[in-house]
Order: C-alpha cells, then structure tokens, then sequence
C-alpha cells in the first residue's frame, strides 16, 4: 500500500488566498486511509526571505527538513503548494528517475526573474539545480529526464528553459501511451509523478489559485498516468495546488481529485 504523507504548505505560493491550500491539504487527507497517512503538522507564520529573493524562506526550510524526516519510499504526497516536490526530489537518489510534471504553469522561474518571490513558480527550476542556492537541488535533475506536460501559461522567462524540456500539451495527453513513450525515452527506470491540479479545465476543478482554460480533463490523466504505470515504476508522487474557497466547493472537486490519488497510488 502507499504512504501518503499531507503537507500543508502554503508558504511557496505567489497567490491572495495561498491559506486555502491548507484548507485543501486537510480536505484531500480526510479521504485518505488513515492507516496509511501521515499530516504534517505545518507552521503558520510566514517566514522572512533572509536576504534572497525568495519570500518566507525561513519557513521553507523549516518544512523542508520535516518532510525530508517524514519522508519514506514509494510516498504520495499531497500539498500545499507545488514546491514540496522540491523538498521530496531531495530525499532521492535520482540516479534513474525521471520526472513529469503535470501543471498549468511550468514553474520555470529563479528567484532573479520571478515577479512574485513565491517560491512553487520557481519549484521546477529549482529541481534542475537553478535559482537560489539554498533551495535547489544539487547536483540538479538533468533536462533529458524532464517531461512538463499540460502548460499553457507562461512568462517570457520561462520560454528558454522550457525549451530544454520535452513537452506534452492537453491534446497530446488524450494519447494514455504518449505519456508513458516520452518517459521511457528518458531511460530512467522510475518516475516521480507531479501533479499540479490546476493542469485540469477548470470545468473539472475549481479549486485552484489561479484557474487557466483549456486544461486536461481528469479522464485522459488518470488514464496516461495508468499506462505510465504500467511500463515505468513510479519513485513516487505529488498531488498539488488544490485551494478550495469553500468546504462545498471542495466536495465538488474531491471526485475528480480522489481519481488522480487512485491513479498515482
């Protein structure tokens, strides 16, 4: 059975309602087995940048060195923002894994080009070993076995990296083998599977900081996800991003959110 390890962090990301993703965090854990989840116990403050370009970094490596503690193999976990993949690649050997992010965002940039200093825009960067030097990975993920799939919006300093990057639009995921063909070109022999929930339409998932049109829908995912399954052993997984404005609106989206979990786990 996998472990499922809830981290409700909300200090990596750039939005106005970034407390919702701990509200997020506990509803997606209250569906959880309980037997089988561990809920970090998060602080609330803010933190201080500490003279970097990354706001509230001094939470972030406070929460970094409790998942890095929590942490077990073959872990499901659940955010928070998007940056406690960082924290889980960290806990690794990375050898023979490679990495797919599912997000609306390709979280491509450094804490020199960034707008907002939140952290989760920087998260895939900072995997590649880029950006800040007290959060990013080192030595980084290599590109080849980078996979972003599903990204529709970014920033002008984000298209050269991206770039680098093997990609995968919506349409491309309606394929369930194009996903599992593009890892195995990696030759990693395990994957870490993240998901951002904002890569689905936002007919599908409401709940997200900042929804983006034209996203996946739950269906095709799950099902690339399956077939990746099928072929690459998962290193593990991350369910990220969820920020329900309201505890209705949270049961609304729990079904097709549950239907990720079942996929990844």
């Amino acid at each position: 059975m996998a472990r499922f390890l809830v981290v409700p962090q909300w200090q990596g990301s750039p939005s106005a309602r970034a407390m919702l993703l701990v509200d997020g965090a506990s509803a997606i854990a209250g569906d959880l087995p309980r037997n089988a989840t561990t809920v970090l116990d998060i602080p609330l403050e803010a933190g201080e940048a500490l003279g970097t370009g990354v706001h509230r970094l001094s939470s972030l490596q406070r929460i970094r060195a409790m998942i890095a503690e929590a942490m077990t193999p073959d872990t499901v976990l659940v955010g928070g923002d998007c940056s406690v993949t960082v924290a889980a690649l960290d806990t690794i050997d990375l050898d023979d894994v490679a990495l797919v992010w599912f997000d609306a965002h390709p979280d491509l940039h450094t804490d020199e080009t960034s707008p907002s200093g939140a952290f989760s825009g920087m998260a895939l960067r900072a995997i590649l070993g880029e950006g800040e030097r007290q959060l990013a990975l080192s030595p980084g993920l290599p590109a080849e076995r980078v996979i972003v799939a599903g990204a529709r919006v970014l920033d002008d300093a984000e298209e050269d990296p991206l770039s680098r990057l093997t990609q995968l639009s919506v349409d491309e995921l309606d394929d369930a083998e194009a996903l599992a063909n593009a890892v195995e070109r990696t030759g990693a022999s395990r994957v870490w599977v993240h998901i951002d929930v904002d890569v689905l339409d936002p007919a599908e998932m409401a709940g997200v900081s900042t929804a983006a049109p034209f996203g996946a829908t739950a269906a095709a995912l799950s099902s690339a996800v399956r077939a990746l399954r099928e072929r690459v052993p998962l290193a593990g997984a991350t369910i990220a991003g969820f920020a329900p404005r309201s505890p209705l609106d949270a049961v609304d989206d729990l079904g097709a959110i549950l239907r990720l979990v079942a996929a990844v786990a």
